[in-house]
């Protein structure tokens, strides 16, 4: 569990559905957690559907990432924010991911869809939405050590070099990437 001063963020489906990021953000959750992530049955179902019918994954391995979750962080999921969706002021579709965030008091929400979750819809509720390179630039600066391990620990799993993984996000994350680059100098 992280610490206290440690961040929490809800994590929208369209983050989650980013295999390389979802690990990246999952791994950096995982002990020793420098941030709390968070989610709703909704936001996974979401996360399912997409990865079913944009991606083709099979029902069987979209299942089985929901099984991980639940097993590998039961306090990630939210409950009972379905009271607050009326008083959301964001656009409709993402109103139940605001809402998370408002019942879970937690302070970020991290999305690719910034337009959906204006100031004027998040700040109510003190919740600042943010995409999720900078929630990655944020983690890397406070805690560089832990953040190139599980770059390191990520790129061998997969039989990867550290240049070709930070390729991979690169696409999804690129000024995070370009963080992690700029500090490692010309080594890679």
């Amino acid at each position: 569990m992280p610490g206290k001063t440690s961040p929490v963020a809800v994590l929208d489906a369209n983050v989650l559905v980013q295999a390389p990021v979802r690990d990246t953000l999952l791994r950096l959750a995982e002990e020793p957690a420098i941030y709390q992530p968070l989610w709703s049955d909704e936001i996974i179902a979401e996360v399912k559907r997409t990865l079913e019918l944009k991606f083709r994954i099979e029902p069987h391995r979209t299942a089985r990432l929901e099984l991980t979750l639940r097993e590998h962080f039961p306090e990630a999921w939210v409950e009972g924010y379905e009271p607050l969706l009326s008083q959301m002021g964001n656009d409709p579709k993402d109103r139940h991911v605001l809402a998370v965030a408002a019942q879970a008091k937690s302070n970020l929400l991290v999305t690719y869809n910034l337009r959906h979750f204006p100031p004027s819809a998040t700040k109510p509720w003190g919740v600042t939405a943010i995409g999720p390179s900078t929630l990655l630039k944020s983690l890397y600066r406070r805690h560089r050590k832990r953040v190139l391990e599980v770059l390191h620990e990520q790129a061998a799993d997969i039989r990867r070099t550290l240049h070709e993984q930070l390729n991979v996000l690169h696409g999804a994350v690129p000024a995070f990437v370009d963080a992690v680059r700029h500090d490692l100098g010309s080594g890679l």
